[in-house]
């Protein structure tokens, strides 16, 4: 059924699949974005999945990108809608000028009604009952049928998605058969009944060179084996656990060794997350790089330890990979709500360092950062990434990594050290920067000591004497200065022109601020932009805010967490902060960051809705 033509648009347009939970679209998905990566095409994949194991309806958008922008789109122009249950809103999503296509083994004609956009019929299931035995096998391959439906309507070369295939089933010959067959299936029928390639097609570049795609928790895993973490403890919670299963994989490959096949390195699922912290701080205090991932209501249980490490001045990492909250909120959705409850994690005058990484490659450099600052500090160090980050698909430049690299262990005495020295207390401040010295269980009888929380004295005794506690909590005031000379600086950017309009944000918000810059210079509204990498705030910051009359907060969360961190830890004025936020569980698009800014610049433009 013809509609409104989409204007052409080559290499610059969005594909949504909207399938079945459990139902294998996983892997034609992954094929396509695959095959318009090894086209030389920038590409950006987005998994919007539920949170049961199948049945409930899941989507997955291939967003194509000849300008290689990194965030969401926020509209479809293609919608592959297999899933009958979401025509009705697969269809109203659908920009105008777009694409519905669907299965017409069975009439959808009532679902169907809308002039501006081309409907496609495609039987995908009729032509894989046709070709496949089994009722299993029929629905696999009718969701690698669509890929090959796709391939010839966006003109994507079938050779090169013959060979990921094989890439893919080089060991299973008859998986790899049935796979092409499939694809071929859908690809002859749409080059038979479909003027293909559509307006919307790829053409092929060399824009992907340099490049991998990668998800966040994997690249924050293999950071944690390259700055040679050992202990892994941690308790299975959604968006997380992808990063302890890929650092599994890595050490089962880099970690073995080869003489007599012995694990260097110890994994532990414990009881749940209050447990998980307690092995890591455990295993850090005793000289291993340990580290745990969590969410948010693992994040919350672990609260109490996060101060003993605090107070007791243990390293630790954690990595808190953020999903909407609070309580158990929607695991397989995205949010920046955890900024607060990190940021001052325990009970008490308590302060936690935490890196705000904005994509897998910052993921891989934080892991290492992480460690050594844990180490240098003698804190628990949290790296705050999201669902959007974590698991969905990023292109990225290749890592680098430097192999002269130390792990920085910090003020750590070894048993030398120890034997030269005439009194070690444990939480003496010697050099004026707030971090003692330390040293490790055994090592020797010089550098035992008693540790008891904050219940201490500066020389590592117990105590419940005022004046001695205070002297503690005043040097840990003085190291917490120091950790803001140590973390990641921000990121800033300014615009060739002079403004006083500033952009500031956090982790995977980054994307769509750095797009909808873009658009509003295009409409002559200039702003400079700073990204925060780290907490405690490094000085650039309140210069940056200061020199703005006003700075537009963008984050995802309802109750502007970051504003509020900056109001609270900067002499900012609370009426230069304006706020834009967007939580409902979907990564934040450009044009919702575009018509924030614009609404309250231009107030003649269409206000944005601000607050969801």
């Amino acid at each position: 059924m013809p509609g409104a033509k989409a204007q052409d648009r080559v290499n610059d347009f969005v594909v949504k699949i909207a399938t079945v939970n459990g139902t294998g679209s996983a892997s034609a998905n992954g094929l396509l974005m695959k095959a318009i990566f090894r086209s030389g095409v920038p590409v950006v994949g987005k998994n919007y999945f539920p949170s049961n194991i199948q049945g409930l309806p899941t989507w997955y958008e291939i967003r194509v990108t000849r300008d290689a922008h990194r965030a969401r789109a926020g509209h479809t122009d293609i919608m592959v809608a297999l899933n009958a249950e979401t025509y009705a809103r697969d269809l109203a999503e659908l920009a105008s000028g777009g694409y519905f296509i669907y299965d017409s083994t069975w009439p959808r004609a009532a679902l169907l009604m809308r002039d501006d956009v081309t409907v496609i019929g495609v039987p995908l299931a009729r032509l894989c009952n046709d070709s496949f035995q089994g009722v299993r096998t029929r629905i696999l391959m009718k969701n690698i049928c669509y890929a090959g439906v796709l391939a010839a309507l966006c003109d994507l070369d079938l050779e090169l998605i013959r060979a990921l295939l094989a890439e893919t089933y080089s060991k299973k010959p008859k998986l790899l058969d049935a796979n092409m067959k499939a694809i071929q299936l859908g690809y002859d029928y749409a080059r038979e009944h479909v003027s293909c390639p559509l307006p919307l097609r790829v053409e092929k570049m060399d824009a992907t060179a340099g490049h991998i795609i990668i998800d966040g928790n994997t690249a924050a895993a293999l950071g944690c084996v390259y700055a040679g973490a050992t202990v892994g403890a941690w308790y299975p919670i959604t968006p997380s656990t992808s990063l302890m299963d890929a650092y599994k994989s890595f050490c089962e490959k880099l970690r073995i060794d080869a003489e007599t096949g012995r694990k260097n390195y110890i994994m532990i699922q414990a009881e749940d997350e209050l447990a998980s912290i307690g092995m890591v701080i455990g295993a850090s205090w005793n000289g291993a790089r340990a580290f745990t991932a969590t969410s948010g209501p693992g994040l919350s249980l672990m609260q109490e330890f996060l101060g003993l490490g605090y107070y007791a001045e243990v390293p630790a990492v954690v990595f808190d990979v953020q999903r909407v909250g609070p309580s158990t909120g929607m695991p397989t959705r995205t949010q920046q709500a955890d900024l607060q409850s990190a940021a001052y994690a325990s009970h008490g005058d308590t302060r936690q360092v935490c890196l705000y990484p904005a994509n897998p490659e910052e993921c891989f450099e934080f892991a290492v950062r992480a460690f050594d600052l844990a180490e240098r500090l003698q804190t628990p160090v949290l790296v705050l990434s999201d669902l959007d980050i974590g698991m969905n698909d990023w292109m990225c430049p290749d890592f680098k990594w430097d192999q002269n690299y130390q792990p920085d262990r910090g003020k750590l005495l070894d048993a030398e050290q120890l034997q030269k020295t005439e009194h070690f207390w444990r939480y003496y401040d010697h050099d004026n920067d707030g971090i003692p010295q330390r040293t490790l269980p055994g090592v020797h009888p010089k550098g035992a000591y008693f540790a008891r929380g904050s219940g201490h004295s500066q020389y590592g005794r117990y105590t419940e004497d005022s004046k001695e506690y205070q002297v503690v909590v005043d040097r840990l005031r003085k190291k917490w200065l120091t950790a803001a000379r140590l973390v990641p600086r921000s990121i800033i950017e300014r615009s060739e022109i002079k403004t006083e309009i500033g952009i500031v944000s956090l982790g995977s918000s980054d994307a769509a601020v750095h797009e909808a810059r873009l658009r509003l210079g295009a409409q002559a509204v200039h702003t400079d932009y700073l990204r925060v990498r780290g907490f405690p705030f490094s000085d650039d910051v309140e210069t940056f805010l200061q020199a703005h009359r006003i700075n537009f907060v963008v984050e995802q969360n309802r109750d502007a967490q970051l504003r509020s961190l900056l109001i609270m830890e900067t002499g900012i004025e609370k009426s230069r902060l304006r706020s834009i936020l967007h939580y409902n569980g979907m990564p934040i698009p450009a044009s919702y960051v575009y018509d924030g800014v614009a609404a309250m610049i231009t107030p003649e433009r269409p206000a944005a809705q601000l607050v969801g």
